[in-house]
């Protein structure tokens, strides 16, 4: 990378910038303001000096008029020239008398200023430069004559000049350390940015075992922070998808192994029909549990990318709890429970039916499943001041407390519970809980634990005015 498309040399630039512009803002308005200045406050002390000294003690005589021009020089320190009109056509300003004696008084011929002041009958006054050399002046008529006062401005414009070269030499400097400071900063903010982007690379290569430190509470301290959430983010998101690989393929292998088994057995020719008929079963069990992985692992893609809708209409929770009991009521006499169905009015919520039905479907059979035989599984609904709950009890064994929040967690099973699901189910109710608004509650204490799905009631609906 060249320097100047780098940080530092980009800040550098970015300071010379500045401070040029800053510098030519400061020259173009105060040398030339104070050249003005200068300038002005000379013009106003020969116009005072002329109002003062020179115009009251101007002879009428023409022969005292050099005399008078001598002496009035060292008073008014300036030189003092008196001017006479030879010709109106065209017109002629020739110098008359003249305090400087040395100088070559030809040169004032026709003088600008002293021009000014005898066609317009007024005072007045100006800059005239003459051999590289800048004079104030000013004059006044006084009948056919011109009085006018000079003054060279060469040591104020000396002044200027000074005054022009410290600018450029604290230009120069501030020039330097302008790219010097530039180059400085740059680096400190190099470093910190150079030990992010590392990080990115880091990040993006798959390793988020280093964190990503920047103790600064500026802008680039903010991003660190960022990128170190993210980090840990990416990070629990990798250990997820690895443990789901790994126990997807667990579960999938399982079922394949056992079918791949059965079907070794079935190739033997000598094996009875009983026997062939138990393995067609036992084959079909395995296929149904190969199925219902396939389904949750479709829903559980579905709601990872977002792309699982639900509606948000309303329902009968009470209804729905009735079809659930129904649907799983011979279900539960073949595997001896009991199943019991708590009759409620109307329960009206903010759901989707096929979605309520599908959680309660887990809730019901995981309590079939996980829970021994002469358990009782009780279904029921309620409504609970803004909300709408459906409920799965079971008085079989109790969930442990450091369990509780686990059993939601994808491919979890308590230890000892039977290997007969893919440890799916709560992950899959639970979102889909929260996407339609509610949540999915446990309370595993007293005798009975307690699965309770919550959704917003619909308040809009009376119980009795609820569709079927």
């Amino acid at each position: 990378m060249t320097p100047l498309r780098g940080v530092g040399g980009r800040l550098a630039l970015a300071l010379l910038a500045v401070v040029a512009g800053v510098l030519a803002i400061v020259y173009l308005i105060v040398v030339p303001s104070y050249r003005s200045s200068l300038a002005n406050n000379e013009l106003r002390s020969l116009e005072t000096s002329l109002q003062t000294v020179a115009i009251p003690s101007f002879p009428p005589e023409p022969f005292l008029k050099q005399q008078f021009a001598t002496s009035t020089a060292p008073k008014v320190n300036a030189r003092v020239v008196v001017y006479e009109l030879q010709n109106l056509t065209p017109a002629l300003l020739e110098p008359f008398a003249d305090s400087d004696l040395e100088a070559n008084s030809a040169e004032l011929e026709n003088d600008p200023v002293a021009f000014d002041a005898i066609r317009q009958n007024t005072l007045a006054r100006g800059l005239v430069t003459r051999s590289g050399q800048t004079y104030a002046e000013v004059a006044y008529p006084i009948g056919s004559s011109v009085l006018m006062l000079q003054s060279s401005l060469h040591d104020q414009l000396q002044v200027v000049s000074v005054v022009r070269r410290r600018v450029f030499e604290a230009g120069a400097l501030a020039t330097i350390f302008a790219v010097l400071l530039g180059y400085a900063g740059a680096s400190v903010f190099a470093r910190r940015i150079r030990r992010l982007e590392h990080a990115a690379n880091r990040i993006a290569a798959g390793s988020f075992d280093e964190p990503v430190v920047d103790h600064g509470s500026d802008e680039l301290g903010q991003l660190a922070r960022s990128f170190e959430r993210m980090r840990l983010r990416l990070a629990r998101l990798d250990r997820a998808r690895g443990e789901f690989i790994a126990n997807a393929s667990h579960e999938l292998r399982t079922p394949l192994f056992s079918l791949g088994g059965f079907l070794e057995l079935l190739e033997d020719p000598a094996l009875d029909g009983a026997t062939r008929t138990e393995f067609l079963g036992q084959m079909r069990e395995q296929v149904d549990r190969l199925t219902k992985l396939a389904t949750d692992l479709l829903d559980l893609s579905r709601l990872d990318a977002g792309r699982l809708t639900v509606a948000a209409e309303t329902i009968d929770l009470s209804q729905l709890a009735d079809e659930l009991a129904a649907e799983f009521r011979a279900r539960a006499t073949t595997v001896d429970h009991g199943l019991e169905l708590a009759p409620e009015p109307p329960v009206p919520a903010v759901g989707d039916a096929e979605r309520v039905l599908q959680i309660g479907r887990v809730l019901v059979e995981n309590a079939l499943v996980h829970t021994p035989s002469g358990t009782s599984v009780r279904v029921s609904s309620a409504l609970d001041g803004g909300r709408a709950t459906l409920t799965v009890a079971n008085d079989g064994p109790l969930i442990p407390p450091e369990a509780q929040h686990q059993v939601f967690e994808r491919f979890f099973r308590l230890d000892g519970a039977r290997a007969s699901g893919s440890g799916l189910g709560l992950a899959i109710a639970r979102e889909l809980a929260e996407l339609m608004g509610g949540r999915i509650e446990l309370d595993s204490q007293n005798g009975w634990t307690l699965f309770t799905l919550a959704l917003p009631a619909d308040v809009t609906r009376e119980p009795d005015a609820v569709p079927a």
